[in-house]
């Protein structure tokens, strides 16, 4: 097998580390991220693997038919696509139980496994886990991409990195999104088109085979509701009145959207600095592309004044933030902030050492000192825990604005990091 114009992926040799110490190693994204071109790439630096790509009936068939018989090998077994035969789980645990030599199995999914309805005990302590994004910036543009490790361990002024890229270059880049395919293509009709097949495909395909959903129509209504709403609060009651859905339902097809990899719930970060903390979790689009495609965003429309480019940047730094922490070395957990009085923090970064750095969001191509509002909130409460604030905006310089508080161009998400 030949691989032509490939984008490198941080997760390659995260699973091949894997690999060398665990008995099964599961990479789990979204559809059309590239999860069975890297599994197969991976497989190809094994020897005696095997590759079995359950997309493919007769190979299906044979699982559902002896899975027990399906699963031996001596060597790697690649398994692609494994939520489509679920009952090979309980033969790969008893062979993996049997002979506990790491570097079993690789499992590819397009749905969180331990979240699949009938499925049987899902190889707990004897899997690692990878998470497969749509490209990041740094993947696409063969960047460090190390934001996040780099503000953990080098102090603010390290940081401070000018960027030629301006407002256009940002909303551009976030209504490509990840998806390799979509990144290929040229922006308008043929784009768009990728993004409208994949919409169809998810509802009609990755959604219904976890679950039964009624009305395939109302999923798709969903998708664009919290595609208008990205970055926002997911406040079950208004999303359900925006759908017409029960809440009950709206609360179902939330979790499905979720076990697919297309959307992503950001839990509220509190630390009991106060009780006017909101606990409502933030939603966003797991790729800004889409995201974008579903709320009718074009370039042409993002020069309007009054487009929405705010929400959909915002979704494009914390996807891109989301997906260092797939790769990230630092133990370091993503969150958002915001209370009763309307003071928020875009994303909150905390580490298990209790440091905490807040980071904002702004599309114009100047910042104000306004603009810390919400970073000082946190300075002043966190006090020696609160290690820096960051306003990641659309213009080309850094710029100081305080004691740990930093401007920087959103391509500082990227750019900072060892090579």
């Amino acid at each position: 097998m030949t691989y032509t114009s490939l984008y490198p992926r941080h997760t390659q040799a995260m699973a091949l580390e894997a690999l060398a110490d665990t008995r099964v190693v599961v990479l789990n994204g979204a559809r059309q991220t590239g999860k069975s071109t890297l599994a197969a790439l991976i497989a190809e630096h094994v020897a005696d693997a095997r590759q079995l790509y359950l997309d493919d009936p007769a190979t299906l068939s044979a699982a559902e038919e002896d899975p027990v018989t399906f699963v031996r090998h001596d060597g790697l077994l690649l398994i692609d696509e494994i939520q489509r035969a679920p009952a090979l789980l309980l033969p790969i645990k008893h062979e993996v139980d049997r002979d506990p030599r790491p570097g079993r199995y690789l499992l590819t999914g397009s749905a969180r496994l331990l979240g699949l309805r009938d499925l049987p005990d899902a190889l707990p302590g004897r899997t690692e886990t990878i998470e497969l994004w749509p490209l990041s910036q740094g993947e696409i543009d063969d960047a460090p991409d190390g934001f996040v490790d780099w503000v953990f361990t080098h102090e603010p002024d390290a940081a401070m990195r000018s960027s030629s890229l301006r407002k256009k270059d940002y909303v551009e880049r976030a209504l490509r999104g990840g998806y390799p395919e979509a990144v290929r293509r040229d922006a308008g009709r043929r784009r768009n088109r990728f993004f409208d097949s994949y919409i169809t495909d998810l509802i009609t395909r990755d959604v219904r085979q976890i679950s039964d959903i009624e009305r395939p129509a109302e999923m798709r209504r969903l998708l664009s509701v919290v595609a208008a709403r990205m970055g926002g609060l997911a406040v079950i009651q208004s999303i359900a009145g925006d759908v017409g859905l029960p809440r009950v339902t709206l609360a179902r097809y939330l979790d499905l959207l979720e076990l697919v990899f297309v959307i992503k719930r950001i839990p509220a970060w509190s630390s009991n600095l106060t009780r006017r903390a909101v606990s409502t979790p933030k939603l966003i689009l797991t790729d800004s592309g889409l995201g974008g495609r579903l709320i009718g965003m074009s370039s042409e429309r993002a020069r309007d004044v009054t487009a929405p480019v705010g929400p959909l940047l915002e979704n494009f730094v914390t996807g891109e933030v989301a997906r260092q922490l797939t790769w990230a070395d630092e133990p370091v957990q993503l969150f958002h902030y915001r209370d009763r009085d309307q003071v928020e923090v875009d994303i909150v970064l905390e580490h298990a050492s209790g440091e905490v750095v807040g980071i904002e969001v702004k599309a114009a191509e100047t910042v104000r000192g306004d603009d810390f509002r919400g970073l000082r909130h946190l300075a002043d409460r966190l006090g020696a825990r609160f290690r820096a604030g960051f306003v990641l905006y659309a213009g080309e310089q850094a710029l100081a604005f305080g004691e740990k508080l930093r401007a920087l161009p959103i391509a500082a998400l990227w750019t900072l990091g060892d090579v």
